[in-house]
């Protein structure tokens, strides 16, 4: 009876853990219908345009130009940029590529996906894409690790003809996140996200930031994750099973032998 008792106790105890460590791994919710989707790109960091994640960007340029947009990104999330474009008619193949980088301006790594392309003469369409790292609470100052705050996307064509450059073209840019929960979770977290700013002459010393867009939560502490909970449980099940070793172990307490002459 005792141990029915200790392993429907410890079950329970699993089931409790279960639901958050789920929730961690849920995608990132969808961008707010109240945020205006940008239809135009950046020409540099300073002037990309914003978007949150789950929305779909839309913009128009040249070919040779540099299209800019930039969006936030938060602790234990894993973005994906995808970039699709809709090309001219251009004399020679084009190569497109995607590079994302972080509020320092540090070009991130993608782990996987086509972050370059070349698209044949006479095609129409052509698809990008970046999935980054995952984003960490803390790093080493020498890491290259990304880190949350503002990212930068840019879009341009690489090696252009002279004959092709000018030539319009549309381009739709899309961001989501895959959040990885406690299994990305580090000890330590930032004081402030990367989020580029700059100064404001006032009396008091202050800083303004270039960009306003956060995550729908607000920046995460870096604190909690779903490692808390599964050490709270194992500390659980470690007491329950010393417990459920000493109800066995002590048999039904009376000595085993009586001695003699008792």
């Amino acid at each position: 009876m005792r141990i029915t008792r200790v392993l429907s106790t410890a079950l329970l105890a699993l089931g409790l853990a279960a639901a958050p460590a789920a929730a961690d791994s849920t995608p990132s919710p969808s961008a707010s219908a109240d945020v205006k989707v940008p239809v135009s790109a950046g020409t540099s960091f300073r002037t990309a345009a914003e978007i949150e994640q789950g929305q779909t960007a839309t913009a128009s340029g040249s070919t040779g130009d540099y299209m800019y947009w930039s969006f936030p990104a938060d602790a234990k999330q894993r973005p994906t940029v995808k970039a699709t474009l809709k090309l001219p008619q251009a004399h020679t193949g084009q190569t497109w590529q995607l590079d994302v980088y972080d509020g320092l301006r540090r070009r991130q790594a993608c782990q996987y996906g086509a972050q370059t392309h070349t698209a044949a003469p006479g095609t129409n369409s052509l698809e990008l894409a970046c999935v980054l790292r995952t984003v960490r609470s803390w790093a080493e100052p020498w890491a290259n690790d990304p880190l949350p705050g503002t990212y930068y996307v840019r879009l341009t064509a690489v090696g252009v003809k002279t004959a092709d450059l000018g030539l319009p073209v549309s381009a739709e840019l899309r961001v989501d996140s895959k959040n990885m929960g406690g299994a990305a979770a580090v000890d330590g977290s930032l004081s402030e996200p990367l989020v580029p700013g700059v100064s404001v002459t006032k009396a008091e010393d202050s800083k303004a930031s270039l960009f306003s867009l956060e995550p729908e939560d607000g920046w995460d502490s870096g604190w909690w994750s779903s490692r808390w909970v599964w050490t709270g449980v194992g500390a659980i099940l470690a007491a329950l099973a010393g417990i459920g070793g000493y109800a066995l172990t002590r048999g039904s307490g009376r000595p085993s032998r009586v001695p003699p002459g008792a």
